[in-house]
């Protein structure tokens, strides 16, 4: 028997029934996913009109928001729950301003805490206290991404037409890239 043969006929334990918070948790995959697109989508837009500083800061958000759907993935699969990797939400990609892909993150960013504090909630209402303490850093991750998301839409609302304000503070507020916060979870595929 060669070794493919072993690996093709080895079994795997059945995956666990999914409950309402496992079945949140896909769905929160295809809205970090989504999110991560919307991002570059952002990115590209500064990207393309000479605004780099702005571009880097959501090219690595893109990267942060993909981040967090690999965690979710891990959990799952280290839970030996089934994880589907669906197709993602339709993104924004025209802006008619500098502020227009800004305040589109501050929702977006809104609207994640939203997703996350349900998920919290739907642990906690049910009992899953490993996924409740799994949701605990989104929740406190969230927090931030949503202070720095409004810190920079009050920038660029305050620079009005001044774009270089908005550069220099990225720059100097805002770059480098941000160390994952202590105890994040593991993600699905290592740091790629």
């Amino acid at each position: 028997m060669t070794l493919g043969r072993k690996l093709t006929s080895m079994t795997q334990p059945a995956p666990k029934a999914p409950s309402e918070f496992h079945a949140l948790l896909q769905q929160q995959i295809r809205n970090e996913f989504t999110a991560s697109q919307q991002y570059i989508a952002v990115a590209v837009y500064f990207d393309s009109h000479a605004l780099p500083q702005l571009a880097r800061r959501f090219y690595s958000q893109a990267a942060e928001e993909r981040g967090h759907a690999m965690m979710m993935i891990q959990y799952l699969i280290d839970n030996n729950l089934e994880v589907k990797v669906t197709g993602i939400d339709d993104v924004v990609t025209d802006f008619d301003s500098v502020r227009a892909p800004v305040a589109l993150a501050v929702e977006r960013e809104r609207a994640v805490t939203e997703q996350i504090t349900k998920l919290a909630r739907t642990a906690r209402e049910s009992g899953d206290y490993l996924g409740e303490r799994f949701i605990q850093w989104f929740l406190e991750e969230q927090v931030e991404e949503v202070s720095d998301m409004h810190t920079l839409l009050t920038i660029v609302e305050r620079a009005g037409d001044n774009l270089f304000d908005i550069e220099d503070f990225i720059a100097r507020e805002m770059s480098g890239n941000t160390p994952v916060r202590p105890g994040a979870p593991k993600r699905a595929g290592g740091g790629v």
